[in-house]
């Protein structure tokens, strides 16, 4: 499975979320609203998550091996830091 798109839709400078992207594969499924986080240690991705009734979060879609998740995520936080630049924001 390829990544062939990858949409940064929204960019914040404010708060730890600081972007919000969709990732499309194989020109045939796509991911919305996997955001871009801000942490202790630099940037990561959430995938997309509901709340369950007892107040946590799960994830609705999500990679199933670390080398898929490395993969998602280094095309994501490429694409949102080309974002990030072409518009002239400071992260």
């Amino acid at each position: 499975m390829q990544i062939t798109d990858v949409r940064v839709r929204k960019i914040t400078s404010e708060g730890k979320m600081k972007g919000i992207v969709s990732v499309t594969f194989d020109n045939e499924f796509v991911v919305h609203d996997i955001k871009v986080i801000e942490g202790q240690n630099g940037l990561f991705i959430a995938m997309p998550s509901r709340k369950t009734p007892n107040g946590e979060f799960k994830d609705i879609a999500h990679p199933i091996s670390m080398e898929s998740r490395g993969k998602i995520q280094s095309e994501i936080l490429n694409a949102y830091e080309k974002a990030v630049s072409e518009q002239g924001l400071e992260e």
